[in-house]
């Protein structure tokens, strides 16, 4: 049985960490890697709901993107806020799935994930540039259900 925490050495989640924080440098969005252990609804409806647990909907620009991974259910799913979708094309998050898959198929989550928030974060910083005084709004730690 797959333990979330168990996922990642402490090098590895401090890589995806530090890849958040780099991205997040650069623009005004947030973005959050969620691990669950096991899904009890469609990847998408859960990461909806891990969205808006995590307070994701509160960002002041409502540009806050979740990476949702349930390794051991080989499922994940990206949710992206109003504001992110209102400037990003309409296949954007199926494009960086896309991109994202052949990593995870592989089993190197690490890469994949790192993929995805380089990808996201490209958005971010094209739509919502960092200004003078904004502020990091939501913790950039890997969160476990």
């Amino acid at each position: 049985m797959f333990y979330p925490e168990q996922i990642f050495t402490p090098a590895q989640e401090a890589e995806i960490v530090t890849a958040i924080r780099t991205f997040e440098r650069r623009t005004s969005g947030e973005m959050r890697v969620h691990v669950e252990h096991r899904l009890r609804r469609p990847p998408v409806d859960e990461a909806v709901r891990v969205f808006e647990a995590l307070n994701m909907h509160q960002t002041q620009a409502r540009n806050g993107v979740l990476i949702l991974l349930a390794p051991d259910q080989r499922a994940f799913s990206i949710f992206g806020d109003i504001g992110i979708n209102e400037v990003t094309s309409e296949n954007f998050w199926e494009t960086t799935c896309a991109a994202m898959q052949p990593f995870f198929a592989k089993g190197d989550y690490v890469n994949g994930l790192i993929k995805g928030i380089a990808m996201a974060g490209e958005a971010l910083a094209e739509h919502f540039p960092w200004q003078e005084g904004d502020i990091n709004e939501l913790p950039d730690e890997i969160s476990y259900g």
